[in-house]
């Protein structure tokens, strides 16, 4: 009874070090969640109003979203990183990196719901997640920021504002494109596709720990006489 009552202060400060932990990566969470969505919101704010347009033959200033999507004006390249890297706003109605831009109603709609979802996907993963996986903890800020940044894009305008155009190869001055075009992308795209790289890292790093839980085990199954060998 002595034994279990000098047990009991440990117990409590094991679980008040994981209440400290859960609290701590929630902190985190939300912190890289904001940056990001804020970055994202702040440089599509900007793309929107300092980018050049070309408006052909219109009498009006052109209109963001209606004459891009229209085709009535397009968005003119401004060099970053001269023959690879330029900025050119573009109006987007499907998801990351212009896909699934054919049908742009169903689009708007199916994957706003599916940015619903995977938010809160985010936010139940993150719940079940240990105070020690930071790098996923990092991952679902990461994608949640971008998915939260692109929903309010397509919610508020029905299509997600693109600024970030990487290309390769010369111009065509009849197309007025390049040879090769990644398609246009935004802050939100990037720090998505960060979050699911670091989403297979933490894949990676727990499928290594579950090896050497289950090495450990077989080691202290031997060591105590209960079987020969669980592994060849």
């Amino acid at each position: 009874m002595a034994e279990k009552d000098k047990d009991l202060p440990k117990a409590a400060a094991v679980d008040d070090n994981t209440k400290t932990g859960h609290r701590k990566q929630w902190i985190l969470f939300a912190i890289v969640m904001v940056l990001s969505l804020a970055a994202d919101q702040a440089t599509k704010i900007w793309a929107r109003d300092a980018l050049p347009l070309k408006s052909g033959h219109l009498a009006h200033a052109c209109v963001i979203p209606d004459d891009i999507v229209t085709g009535l004006c397009r968005g003119e390249s401004v060099p970053v990183v001269g023959g690879f890297w330029d900025w050119r706003l573009s109006m987007n109605p499907g998801s990351a990196f212009g896909l699934f831009a054919s049908n742009q109603e169903m689009a708007r709609i199916f994957l706003s719901i599916v940015g619903i979802i995977a938010v809160g996907g985010m936010l139940w993963m993150l719940r079940k997640a240990r105070p020690d996986q930071r790098i996923l903890h990092w991952a679902l800020a990461l994608v949640a920021g971008g998915a939260i940044g692109n929903l309010i894009d397509r919610i508020y305008y029905g299509y997600v504002t693109d600024f970030i155009l990487w290309h390769v190869g010369g111009y065509d001055e009849h197309a007025q494109r390049w040879a090769h075009e990644w398609p246009v992308f935004n802050v939100a795209d990037v720090v998505l596709v960060i979050g699911v790289g670091l989403m297979f890292i933490d894949i990676q790093k727990e499928g290594k720990r579950e090896k050497l839980k289950g090495k450990a085990r077989d080691e202290k199954a031997r060591s105590a006489g209960l079987v020969k060998n669980l592994r060849l």
